[in-house]
C-alpha cells in the first residue's frame, strides 16, 4: 500500500492478492419491515422479514470479500445455532474463518433490526455475547499467522481490550491501521492512537475532541493524533466530510478550516444524482484556539436514491468503510475513494439487510468509479 495523500489518481493494482484482517463483533440479525412503528400496547403486522447475520466487522469483511480482498477474521461467538449459522455464512463469503474464537457453552449475539418504511429508519435491539472476547482469547501464535502478509488491519471498535493487542502487533509488523469509531467506548483511545486511518460519526468527534464544529473537531483529532492520516467523518444521506493529512509545501497564509468547508459546500451541484467528491487544495488551515495543520479537506456526496428504491440502510455504514478499505488498497486517490464507498454504500440501502446488497466487483454499478 502506498502512502495515501496523492491528488493524482493511481491506477488500481490487483486485488486478488491483497490480505486485510477484520477484528470486531459478528452478530446473527432478524430483520423485520414495518409499515410504520407501533405505539407502545399497541399492535401491528410485519411486512416482510429474514434472518441474516451481521456485525460491522463481519459485513465489512463481507463486502470485500465481494470485492475481491481476502478477509481473515477474528471475533467471538458461542457454539450454538446462532454461531453455526454466522460461521457457515461467512465461509459461504470465502472469509478465512480459522481465527474465530467459539465458546463452548456461550452464547453468540444476536439482533433485533425493525425496519420501518414510512421513514427509512431502523431500530436495533442487540442482545450481546456471552462471555465477550478478553486479550486471553487472543492467542500470540495465531495472531502471527493471521497478520502475515496482512496490508491492513480493521478494527469496528468491539471488543477494545482484546482488540489493543492485535493493534500492537500490527503497529510493530508496520501493518496500518483503519478504526471505525462509531462511539466512545473504554479501550478504544488506545486503538485510536496507534490507527493511520479513522473513520466516524461526529457524535464521536464532538465527545473526543470537546470540539463543536465538525472542521474544527477534525483537525484537533489529527493535530492529537500524528500517526493518522486522515479522518472521515460520514453523515448518511448528508455524505462525508474527509480531513487529509499532507506533507507538501504550501503558503505560509493559513485559511480558516470552517470556511474552506463552506466554500466546498458552495460548489456542491445538488441536481448530481451519483455521488462525487469537491476537494480543497493543500493549504494551511487553522481551526481558532487549536492549531494549524497542512492538509486538504474533501466533501463527499451521497448518491440520491430515489425513495421508492430504498429498502434498509442496515449496513451501510459497514459497507462505506468495506469501499473506503478497498480503495486504500488498491492505491486510489482520495477523490475516487469517497464517490466509490458511497456507491457501495448505496447499493446496501436498496435490499434488506446488511449484506444481501453488497456489491461485487464486477457489478456494472461499480464500473463508472473504478480506475
Amino acid at each position: 500500500m502506498s502512502s495515501h495523500g496523492s491528488s493524482s489518481s493511481s491506477s488500481s493494482s490487483s486485488s486478488s492478492s491483497v490480505i486485510v484482517v477484520g477484528f470486531g463483533g459478528v452478530c446473527f440479525d432478524m430483520v423485520a419491515v414495518l409499515s410504520s412503528f407501533p405505539k407502545p400496547d399497541d399492535k401491528t403486522s410485519c411486512r416482510s422479514m429474514t434472518i441474516q447475520t451481521g456485525g460491522g466487522v463481519a459485513n465489512t469483511a463481507t463486502c470485500l470479500s465481494r470485492l475481491g480482498i481476502q478477509v481473515r477474521l477474528m471475533s467471538k461467538m458461542g457454539d450454538d445455532f446462532q454461531g453455526r449459522t454466522i460461521v457457515e455464512d461467512l465461509q459461504a463469503e470465502d472469509i478465512d474463518t480459522s481465527f474465530l474464537v467459539v465458546a463452548e457453552g456461550g452464547r453468540s449475539p444476536f439482533s433485533y433490526i425493525i425496519v420501518e418504511q414510512k421513514t427509512n429508519t431502523r431500530t436495533c435491539i442487540l442482545t450481546p455475547a456471552d462471555p465477550i472476547m478478553v486479550p486471553e482469547d487472543v492467542i500470540l501464535s495465531h495472531l502471527e499467522s493471521a497478520l502475515s502478509g496482512a496490508c491492513l488491519t480493521y478494527f469496528d471498535g468491539r471488543f477494545p481490550y482484546a482488540g489493543l493487542i492485535v493493534a500492537k502487533e500490527s503497529a510493530r509488523k508496520g501493518i496500518p491501521i483503519l478504526l471505525d469509531a462509531e462511539k466512545r467506548r473504554d479501550g478504544l483511545d488506545e486503538i485510536l492512537d496507534m490507527s493511520d486511518y479513522a473513520v466516524c460519526k461526529m457524535k464521536f468527534l464532538e465527545a473526543w475532541t470537546g470540539e463543536p464544529s465538525m472542521p474544527s473537531a477534525m483537525i484537533s483529532l489529527l493535530l492529537r493524533l500524528p500517526k493518522l492520516r486522515f479522518v472521515i467523518v460520514t453523515m448518511g444521506e448528508n455524505g462525508c466530510i474527509m480531513l487529509e493529512r499532507c506533507m507538501k509545501e504550501c503558503p505560509a497564509s493559513e485559511e480558516d478550516v470552517d470556511r474552506v468547508l463552506e466554500s466546498l459546500k458552495q460548489q456542491e451541484d445538488k441536481s448530481i444524482a451519483s455521488p462525487f467528491c469537491i476537494s480543497s487544495p493543500v493549504m494551511r488551515m487553522k481551526a481558532e484556539g487549536i492549531g494549524t495543520m497542512v492538509g486538504r479537506l474533501l466533501l463527499g456526496t451521497a448518491e440520491k436514491i430515489p425513495p421508492k428504491e430504498i429498502v434498509d440502510t442496515t449496513g451501510a455504514g459497514d459497507a462505506f468503510i468495506g469501499g473506503v478499505i478497498y480503495a486504500l488498497c488498491t492505491n486510489m486517490s482520495s477523490e475516487r475513494m469517497l464517490p466509490f464507498a458511497s456507491k457501495v454504500a448505496a447499493e446496501v440501502c436498496r435490499s434488506l439487510g446488511a449484506r444481501a446488497g453488497l456489491p461485487r466487483l464486477m457489478d456494472p454499478s461499480l464500473s463508472p468509479l473504478l480506475p
